[in-house]
C-alpha cells in the first residue's frame, strides 16, 4: 500500500470518528437547530443526512470512474440532488449516526482495493468539475469538517448562518492533506 493511500484511509477513519464524536456530543436542543438560511433551511439532522447521501454518491461515481467511467453526469445539479436526497434519509440521531458509520466504513473498504495509480484518475463533479480521485477522497473528510464548523458557528451565534457564496465554492475546501 502506498503512503498516500494509507494517509487517505487514516484521515477518512480519523475524521469519521471526529464527526461521530461531534454529533454524539450535541444536546437534543442542538439537533433541532436550524443551521442554514438557504435551501431547505437544514437543521443539524439534515446535515448528517447530507453527509450520508453525499458519501454514497461519491462511492457510486468514484466506483464508476474506477471501472472506466467519468464520474457524476454532466447534467447533475448538486442543489437538486441535495434537496431530493437528504429528505429520504430519516431517523433518530442514533440511527443516522449508525448509517454514517456504515457509509464511512464502506468508503474505507472501497479504498482498500485502490492502487496508487487510481488516485490520479480523473472524475467529474457537478460543482468542482474534473479532479483526481485522490482529491475527491480527501474532499470527503474536508467537506464534513466544513459543515461541522458551520454547526458550531450557528450554535454559538444562536441563529442560522446567512446565505454565503463560501458554501457554494466550498471555501478553502481544496484538500491537500
Amino acid at each position: 500500500m502506498s503512503e498516500e493511500l494509507a494517509h487517505i484511509r487514516r484521515r477518512l477513519s480519523d475524521e469519521g470518528e471526529k464527526t461521530i464524536a461531534f454529533f454524539e456530543s450535541l444536546s437534543d436542543q442542538d439537533w433541532q437547530r436550524q443551521i442554514y438560511q438557504t435551501g431547505s433551511d437544514w437543521q443539524v439532522r439534515e446535515i448528517l443526512a447530507h453527509f450520508i447521501s453525499a458519501e454514497r454518491a461519491y462511492q457510486k461515481y468514484l466506483g464508476e470512474v474506477l471501472l472506466g467511467g467519468s464520474g457524476a453526469p454532466d447534467e447533475m445539479d448538486i442543489d437538486e440532488f441535495n434537496e431530493a436526497e437528504v429528505p429520504k434519509i430519516q431517523g433518530e440521531p442514533e440511527e443516522l449516526l449508525e448509517l454514517f458509520k456504515q457509509v464511512r466504513i464502506d468508503t474505507i473498504k472501497m479504498t482498500e482495493s485502490l492502487q496508487e495509480s487510481d488516485l490520479s484518475r480523473v472524475a467529474k463533479h457537478p460543482w468542482f468539475e474534473e479532479q483526481e480521485v485522490g482529491w475527491y477522497l480527501k474532499l470527503l473528510y474536508r467537506h464534513n469538517t466544513m459543515h461541522r464548523m458551520d454547526i458550531q458557528k450557528a450554535i454559538r451565534a444562536g441563529k442560522p448562518l446567512p446565505p454565503s457564496e463560501d458554501h457554494r465554492t466550498g471555501r478553502q475546501v481544496n484538500p491537500t492533506q
